[in-house]
């Protein structure tokens, strides 16, 4: 499958998916405090709120960074494994200027973010 299939597929998947129920499986595979740092909340125990049905729902900032958080999730644990996806999260990243994804999401370095994802499937290193 081409990395094109893929990340169209995770868009798709990530963009139908209940907020409370994505917030859910970023909690269970990262924690809720990356989950919380990755969003930019300044509450460790947010992302457990957000993530119960009925719950407060993520304002439109939390809830972009969490839906590319779960895409780019996703990726990683499919292509490698939950452990690697979760190394890739926590880690100092080259293509990142050796900040860690969880930061690059948090101050909204989207496209340099997906670009770090991408190269890391690929396999490719041109920081």
């Amino acid at each position: 499958m081409s990395i094109a299939t893929v990340i169209n597929s995770g868009y798709m998947e990530t963009a139908r998916l209940d907020i409370h129920e994505l917030v859910r499986r970023l909690n269970t595979h990262l924690g809720p405090t990356l989950v919380a740092a990755l969003s930019g909340s300044k509450d460790a125990k947010q992302p457990i709120r957000w993530a119960k049905q009925g719950g407060p729902t993520p304002g439109p900032a939390f809830e972009n960074r969490l839906r590319l958080a779960h895409r780019l999730w996703g990726y990683l644990a499919d292509a490698e494994s939950d452990h690697v996806a979760r190394a890739w999260f926590i880690g100092g990243n080259p293509w990142l200027g050796e900040d860690t994804p969880i930061t690059a999401i948090r101050e909204d370095r989207h496209k340099e973010v997906t670009a770090a994802v991408t190269a890391f499937l690929q396999d490719v290193y041109d920081a």
